[in-house]
């Protein structure tokens, strides 16, 4: 039998508790979820690769059909092929999230017709939630109440660890 396997990919720096939803989704409709941490050489990343694969791997622990791996240097359609992962899993959370996304669907498939694009929108409590907006909330007096809801204990002790 053919395992539906499946890569949700970002930069999780740091991961959220949208990404979680997604993941925690993605391991119901797929038989196996490699969450890819990917490294794009335009952005700054407040974490490095390791870090966020670490906090990635304790968050998903408890989840059998998740792992977790790192990418770079390759379309993500051709480190889905190379894993024989058969669908890209995305979150959309914006109008602006779902004209990118339609965009990369359309040239993933021009590259690979053999990968299917797999759409999710987060529930209210996540659609507004980023990476970049968790690290906005970081700093200022009481940052730790607020930013603990939005992230996963791994995550938020990472952010703590940085901030001292």
């Amino acid at each position: 039998m053919n395992k539906r396997r499946a890569i949700y990919a970002g930069s999780f720096d740091p991961l959220t508790e949208g990404h979680m939803y997604m993941i925690r989704e993605g391991a119901k409709l797929f038989d196996q979820l490699v969450v890819a941490v990917g490294s794009n050489p335009d952005k700054r990343y407040t974490f490095p690769a390791e870090e966020r694969i670490a906090v990635i791997a304790e968050s998903v622990k408890d989840v059998t059909n998740v792992s977790v791996a790192q990418f770079q240097g390759k379309f993500l359609v051709d480190f889905a092929s190379d894993i024989g992962a058969s669908y890209l899993l995305r979150g959309i959370r914006t109008e602006e999230d779902y004209t990118f996304e339609r965009t990369m669907r359309n040239v993933n498939a021009d590259m690979n017709p053999k990968i299917t694009s797999v759409f999710l929108m987060p529930p209210r409590e996540f659609a507004e939630v980023s990476s970049s907006f968790v690290k906005g909330l970081v700093g200022p007096v009481g940052w730790e109440k607020i930013v603990r809801k939005y992230v996963p204990p791994a995550a938020f002790d990472l952010l703590v660890r940085k901030t001292r």
